[in-house]
């Protein structure tokens, strides 16, 4: 199945977040039970050359491949599903002409302006049909906007009426601070609740998906009760640090024991 037809169907999905531009710390990733991968190219230190070699270890473990493309880098995005990504998340998603463009690039014409050329995709994906893959191709692709300012959400209706957009992806850090007009960061912030779930709802009234930064894990059941299906939930950064406390308090515990 793919990424799209699951998040449509109401399943939760979990995807790692990777900011590491290394392969083999991407297998690692790969290999737990996330659902998806994302490679951070816009504040991670992903960059061309780390997304075409760590798509690998993601499409061989069997999970979705998402990229982060940098902030305008829409030729990016054609790249990165011609290398073998199933979904690109494009950050500051502020006007309808961005989402245009975003969209021209995730999709092949009618819908959109993407130029062929899947030299990687193709065997990565085991794809041997071009026919198929040009007909398929724009229903398998999923292109995440981003809102995370009060100008992406002024425009949400023109964004999800765009075609060729899949789905929003919340940014509630950026959020924040667009929220307080500059003045705080605090992605948990209680009175932005009833607007990410009403950006949900919107989402969702519009036959797209919806996803979001997960900061806090308590919250994650909560986020899948207003829709967000995706959910970015740790980095290596945070998931490094979780694994290690665990694992010195366990082994401090049993020194106490002995």
């Amino acid at each position: 199945m793919t990424l799209f037809s699951r998040l449509v169907s109401g399943e939760t999905l979990f995807t790692a977040w990777s900011g590491v531009p290394d392969a083999l710390t991407v297998e690692i990733l790969a290999g737990q039970a996330f659902d998806a991968v994302t490679l951070d190219m816009q504040h991670g230190g992903h960059h061309e050359d780390s997304v075409l070699r760590g798509l690998v270890p993601v499409l061989r473990a069997g999970k979705h491949a998402i990229v982060r493309i940098p902030v305008g880098r829409f030729d990016m995005a054609s790249r990165a599903l011609d290398f073998g990504a199933e979904a690109v998340i494009a950050p500051m998603v502020n006007t309808i002409a961005d989402a245009r463009a975003f969209a021209g690039a995730m999709k092949y014409p009618p819908v959109g302006e993407r130029s062929w050329g899947p030299t990687y995709a193709f065997p990565r994906t085991g794809a041997t049909d071009t026919q198929a893959w040009l007909r398929e191709a724009n229903a398998r692709t999923t292109a995440f906007a981003m809102v995370e300012t009060r100008q992406a959400l002024d425009a949400l209706d023109g964004i999800l009426e765009t075609p060729g957009i899949d789905g929003i992806f919340v940014g509630p850090s950026d959020f924040s601070i667009a929220w307080t007009n500059g003045s705080e960061l605090d992605p948990l912030r209680e009175d932005m609740m009833e607007t990410l779930a009403d950006i949900s709802r919107r989402t969702i009234a519009a036959g797209k998906v919806a996803a979001m930064y997960v900061n806090d894990m308590a919250l994650a059941g909560r986020y899948a009760a207003m829709g967000y299906h995706l959910q970015a939930i740790a980095s290596e950064h945070k998931i490094i640090a979780a694994g290690s406390q665990g694992l010195i308090a366990a082994a401090r515990d049993a020194l106490g024991r002995r």
